[in-house]
């Protein structure tokens, strides 16, 4: 049956998925960038016929399979294929990037572009009305190209948060947020109690939030019971760069979630967003490990690049790890 938000949980080619309930599978396929006249489908290890397509309608829980013909013996994958998907948007970059701690807005515009980012967290905060032409982020970064996802940045109880998402959404129309609010100021760890009672008030609300939270599975589950469409566990404390301190719980938070889990906070360097991917994550958020890099452009070329790398390491599946030396070469035929 549908989850609270209206929608279902579906695995589309091996990536689990969370669509529109009532979604038919021609508008799945549409929804993935292809053309239902050219692809076949089978649904629950039975094909559909194509025929039907624009009538079958998908269910929770379906396991989808989508094929198409492409040129025998070549067996790379295009990076770009490899989409992930947040309640029914797709994104080929699986990197976010905050707009906070910038030299200006010119600067985070080009350390955007630099990252490859189709997604940039903003604060809401009130418009300066002394000074009526102070520039806006919107005019160097365009939310028609970028997605937008409003945050709840510096607050501290559930009450504020939810207030703030209300007039990002009237301000802007967006329902897909980012949530979190914070125990205290000291260390930015997330109140999960007053979490926890704001996912459920907004997504009674029709918002759709990604929730920080601690990298605690439990919780984890808890939220995305709650309707949260995005888990996004701390890798160590907001804006410490120490990298991610528990892998374990992050393994274990992807590995029971049915929707995208993305590494929130802690990120230090390139390496550490490798590490995120390569434990099965869907993405990495970050801000402060690009904007106070010494030189952010770079460093926003960098994340792209370890983001990538470590998303391929993961598909590509790891060899085992043994306690001793094994040998590359044989041994057999030794002179």
């Amino acid at each position: 049956m549908p989850h609270t938000d209206g929608t279902v949980s579906i695995t589309v080619n091996g990536e689990h998925k969370r669509v529109a309930a009532g979604l038919t599978l021609a508008q799945l396929a549409g929804e993935l960038g292809l053309i239902p006249e050219k692809v076949a489908v089978e649904r629950n290890m039975e094909v559909v016929p194509r025929s039907t397509l624009a009538e079958v309608v998908v269910d929770d829980g379906d396991d989808i399979e989508i094929v198409h013909f492409v040129g025998g013996g070549d067996v790379a994958m295009p990076i770009d294929a490899d989409t992930w998907t947040v309640a029914g948007r797709t994104f080929r970059s699986r990197l976010i990037v905050g707009t906070g701690k910038y030299k200006d807005f010119a600067q985070n515009a080009a350390a955007v572009e630099a990252s490859g980012a189709e997604i940039v967290t903003v604060a809401v905060r009130r418009v300066n009305i002394a000074d009526r032409n102070a520039p806006m982020l919107t005019d160097y970064i365009d939310p028609r190209r970028v997605t937008y996802l409003p945050n709840t940045a510096g607050c501290f109880d559930a009450e504020s948060a939810i207030r703030t998402l209300r007039l990002a959404r009237e301000a802007g129309g967006w329902t897909l947020v980012k949530l979190e609010v914070l125990g205290e100021a000291r260390t930015l760890y997330p109140n999960m109690r007053e979490t926890l009672k704001a996912t459920e008030v907004l997504v009674r609300e029709g918002f759709e939030p990604m929730v920080y939270c601690v990298d605690d599975p439990i919780a984890a589950k808890q939220l995305e019971e709650a309707g949260a469409v995005a888990i996004m566990p701390l890798g160590a404390p907001i804006g410490s760069g120490l990298g991610i301190q528990n892998r374990v719980t992050i393994r274990l938070i992807v590995e029971g979630a049915t929707v995208p889990v993305l590494v929130d906070a802690g990120v230090g360097t390139a390496s550490d967003a490798a590490a995120a991917m390569e434990l099965g994550c869907d993405g990495v958020l970050m801000n402060t490990a690009i904007a106070e890099a010494k030189d952010p452009l770079l460093m926003a070329r960098a994340m792209r690049a370890g983001v990538e790398a470590g998303r391929l390491a993961y598909r590509a599946g790891r060899m085992g790890q043994r306690r001793y030396a094994d040998p590359s070469s044989p041994l057999a035929g030794l002179i």
